[in-house]
């Protein structure tokens, strides 16, 4: 390798969503609608879950952390993003660029975890409903949560600090409106291979195994309901499951059409686009889903809202 190719990098420069220049403030105003419904919404559905009794359940134990999940995957790209469409050069600092990495990868990981675990709570609900309180007791999820936000900040570590120590060669531009392991590992001169190696490995692992626990979930949650006499039992299974499915759906349709479609297919545009849809518009998403089609939330929010009022009168 040419000693001339080789870069100590002290910042990077983000492509950004659009280069042209007449879309900048109206993507800023769009962008900053969507962050701020985000943080309301997750931010609201955080507070709701743990003040209101009636949702001190290990379901909506769940639900808060995926709420803050989605809040802190957010506001780790969203930020930086609004500020680059206000300013001449969308440039982000080296320490800066490998926290955004960090967090990002957290994440993204640990969404992946509380989906299958909420997979399991569901499945445990409704298939040994006598059981639920002591199979899944808040015991058990703490420790289930520990051990997965502990998991995904080792792994994320990993990655930061494999790809970041790493010496890069050529332009400092990345391809992307944020700081992505996949566009950066391209950008690096040493252990590209072990890089690669490492995330193809380990991106299956997380994907694959958690995608199982959800599947084999479901398969024995439909076998459950069906096997039900009672139409009533029926439609109130299919409505707990409801919420989580269609998070499901969403997440995992995204992530595998960014990361199953080949090559060829690939494109600045068409990545920025799915990546836009799984690290900001999801987050958006998913506390309107728990809210919008659950009784509990909204009796719940009317209950708070109500207590509230009366407090201040």
């Amino acid at each position: 390798m040419d000693q001339q190719n080789l870069t100590v990098m002290t910042e990077f420069i983000l492509m950004g969503l659009t280069k042209r220049p007449e879309l900048q403030l109206p993507l800023f105003g769009v962008f900053l609608l969507i962050y701020m419904i985000t943080v309301l919404g997750n931010l609201g559905l955080i507070i709701l879950t743990k003040v209101d009794s009636h949702l001190q359940t290990p379901m909506y134990f769940f639900i808060r952390h995926l709420a803050f999940i989605d809040l802190g995957n957010s506001t780790a790209i969203c930020p930086k993003m609004l500020i680059n469409f206000i300013v001449d050069q969308n440039i982000i600092s080296f320490y800066e660029c490998a926290t955004q990495m960090f967090f990002f990868i957290f994440f993204i990981i640990s969404e992946l975890f509380v989906l299958s675990a909420m997979g399991y709570d569901r499945y445990v609900a409704i298939c040994n409903p006598l059981l639920y309180n002591v199979i899944v007791s808040p015991k058990l999820c703490y420790v289930i949560v520990g051990i997965l936000y502990l998991y995904s900040a080792c792994q994320s570590l990993m990655y930061t600090i494999k790809i970041f120590t790493s010496t890069f060669c050529g332009k400092n531009i990345i391809n992307h409106f944020y700081c992505d392991d996949v566009p950066l590992s391209t950008m690096a001169c040493s252990n590209t291979q072990e890089i690669e190696f490492l995330l193809v490995l380990f991106s299956s692992l997380n994907v694959i195994s958690c995608f199982l626990v959800v599947l084999v979930s479901y398969i024995l949650i439909l076998i459950a309901i069906f096997g039900m006499q009672s139409v009533e039992g029926r439609k109130k299974a299919f409505l707990t499951c409801g919420s989580h499915l269609t998070v499901v759906v969403l997440f995992y349709g995204t992530l595998i059409f960014m990361y199953v479609q080949p090559k060829s297919a690939h494109s600045h545009d068409n990545d920025s686009i799915t990546s836009v849809f799984y690290t900001l518009i999801i987050p958006m998403l998913n506390p309107l889903i728990y809210s919008l089609r659950n009784k509990e939330v909204k009796n719940a929010f009317h209950r708070v809202l109500k207590n509230g009022i009366k407090v201040c009168i």
